[in-house]
């Protein structure tokens, strides 16, 4: 009798235990890619219960800034603490989130125009089958997002525009939405790639890389294919792009949600942006 009850009690305990498995960040993984000639670091965020599960669960790319790398979600933006809470408190589905370093070698998410560092190529190329892969994740369209701040907002539009077939929600925040004409492209090229001299090469690269040439040249069949969530504060130094990439896609009847809050480029800004974020994605990643 006193065994069965201690058994009994084994079987409670363990139950607990393995309901109680708490979400875990790792912030110092890599793979290695062909591409880039190099191993390139990422973070990760796996929800409570990952471990125990068998489930395969949705995916949020979420992008760094300019300075930064894969580890200020985790350092500065609080993920772990915030995605808990918002799928504790059922405002967003349990998901992994995958924080990729984009600031090794060189910065920036786009493939250089001299083609010397193709790290476009090598985000869809190697890096998202290589965590798709490795991790239990649902390695379609309707369970993948993108978002980011700064340049990784930068890097959620290009990403989403030029690959709308893969993300079924796209959020930058405070985006560096790329050059405004043609002459600040001209500027920024000569500071970058001062070798770089022919205009029409410039203005190929620049038409790629400028989400406000991406949006007005966006085909009508395109208009739905991703749903889209802006946000930049009033006080962004960035919100001149942020306001004319709204204005372009309410030209093109083109849906999305554009929110401008009290707030500057910093990361109290992006911290009380995050729970909108999970929410958003999570919206498309339910069955409708």
């Amino acid at each position: 009798m006193k065994k069965t009850f201690w058994l009994t009690g084994l079987f409670i305990l363990s139950g607990l235990f393995v309901v109680a498995q708490p979400s875990k960040v790792f912030d110092d993984l890599s793979i290695p890619s062909k591409i880039l000639k190099s191993d390139r670091k990422y973070a990760i965020y796996l929800p409570a219960g990952y471990e125990t599960s068998q489930r395969s669960y949705p995916v949020l790319y979420l992008l760094h800034g300019a300075t930064d790398n894969h580890t200020g979600w985790v350092q500065f933006g609080e993920v772990q603490h915030i995605a808990d809470k918002a799928i504790e408190d059922g405002t967003a589905t349990a998901m992994i989130i995958v924080m990729p370093d984009a600031d090794t070698g060189r910065m920036g998410y786009f493939n250089s125009i001299d083609g010397n560092w193709n790290y476009e190529d090598f985000f869809f190329q190697e890096f998202i089958p290589a965590i798709e892969k490795q991790y239990r994740i649902r390695a379609v369209k309707h369970y993948r997002a993108v978002a980011g701040l700064s340049m990784g907002g930068g890097g959620s539009f290009m990403y989403a525009l030029h690959h709308p077939e893969l993300f079924s929600s796209a959020c930058p925040l405070s985006a560096f939405v790329g050059p405004l004409n043609m002459d600040e492209a001209k500027v920024r090229m000569k500071k970058t790639n001062p070798e770089i001299t022919d205009e029409a090469k410039i203005k190929a690269y620049y038409d790629k890389h400028n989400a406000i040439e991406l949006v007005n040249r966006m085909p009508d069949d395109q208009k739905k294919a991703v749903r889209w969530y802006i946000d930049c504060g009033d006080d962004d130094f960035l919100y001149e792009g942020n306001s004319l990439i709204h204005i372009a896609m309410r030209k093109k009847d083109i849906p999305h949600e554009y929110r401008t809050r009290d707030g500057a480029h910093n990361w109290t800004y992006w911290r009380e942006a995050l729970p909108k974020v999970l929410e958003f994605v999570s919206e498309e990643f339910h069955q409708k």
